[in-house]
């Protein structure tokens, strides 16, 4: 079983989905990995974020952090490979688009439902999820607290996945796009991605972990320089919006939280201790996510995803120069000035 080493400072993750830019946060965790001056409590992730979450504590679990990061490399390269979407390059640097029978193919997703589209119900991901992790013994022997998000297609209301009640079923159901999969049923219940309830969840960390320090992975610009006019551009924005709005709310909540309690005198209780005491950091790809079509998080494509890593490593490897020796004693970012 894998331990942990005595390492600096112990933290938190909180990994966002985005479909295929999840590569980016493979590229964040590659570089944690390797450089090792942190380890890892508990993990919080919806959809990609899931699964960077799963695979990357499993790798931890079987080879340490080399077995980890191989782990991460494997299974994106086996999304590549598995993916009936692709993308191409275009001239525009970092531009890149889905091919035009990829783009028709998710056109069709609006006209037909998953049971029409995909009677089969076949699903890539499941097969390599299955093939890369045993799930079994990572609910008996994680090293991490692992927390995957996924939404009751039938409330709405968020099912929070923990260490003990992981497995493929759960990861598939926090990706689970509902025009393009049919909902995984768990115990009787129907699940749609997670995004809609939690992406990703915070408040698990804040109150099962005992490390103050969250490092938030985030895929989705937490501001836009343009406001859409097109019908499509606007259809992208509407279901980002949707996706993003809980996260929204909850770190709205631990800002305002966090400015009461600043505020208030002497005594406090525990709960204003803890509150007191977190600390939040963010790596991010705002600019980077920016220049990307919203429909290239759907696309499959190892220089694609090679390229999203690469920047992933750049943005961990710049906030640890940057902010490295904030962990443990201060927050590395404004809340009330992000999320107010």
């Amino acid at each position: 079983m894998f331990r942990f080493r005595k390492q600096q400072h112990l933290v938190n993750l909180a990994l966002q989905g985005g479909g295929a830019h999840g590569a980016f946060t493979w590229g964040v965790l590659d570089h944690l990995l390797e450089d090792g001056r942190l380890d890892f409590e508990g993990i919080s992730g919806t959809s990609a974020g899931a699964m960077n979450a799963v695979v990357m504590v499993h790798g931890l679990l079987t080879g340490g952090r080399a077995g980890a990061r191989e782990a991460l490399a494997k299974f994106w390269t086996a999304v590549a490979h598995g993916s009936p979407f692709d993308v191409a390059t275009t001239s525009n640097g970092n531009g890149v688009t889905l091919n035009p029978m990829a783009r028709l193919m998710l056109q069709w997703t609006h006209y037909f439902s998953p049971s029409q589209f995909n009677p089969y119900d076949i699903n890539k991901l499941r097969d390599i999820v299955t093939a890369q992790v045993d799930f079994e013994r990572l609910r008996s022997a994680s090293p991490v607290k692992l927390y995957v998000a996924a939404t009751n297609a039938n409330s709405g209301k968020l099912k929070l996945f923990r260490r003990d009640e992981i497995s493929a079923d759960a990861v598939l159901a926090s990706a689970c796009l509902p025009t393009m999969f049919r909902a995984v049923e768990i115990d009787g219940e129907p699940y749609w991605d997670g995004g809609y309830a939690a992406n990703p969840a915070v408040f698990p960390l804040f109150y099962d972990c005992k490390s103050r320090d969250i490092v938030l992975v985030l895929l989705t610009p937490l501001k836009h320089r343009e406001t859409p006019h097109g019908a499509q551009e606007i259809q992208e924005r509407i279901l980002e919006l949707a996706f993003n709005a809980t996260f929204l709310r909850e770190m709205r909540m631990f800002a305002h939280l966090r400015d009461y309690v600043s505020r208030s005198g002497w005594p406090v209780g525990r709960f204003e201790r803890s509150i007191r005491a977190t600390r939040f950091h963010l790596v991010e790809a705002e600019e980077l996510m920016q220049e990307l079509p919203a429909e290239t998080k759907l696309a499959a494509n190892l220089g694609f995803f090679e390229m999203l890593r690469d920047r992933g490593r750049d943005a961990a490897k710049a906030w640890l120069a940057e902010h490295g020796a904030d962990v443990g004693k201060r927050s590395s970012v404004d809340l009330s000035a992000l999320f107010y």
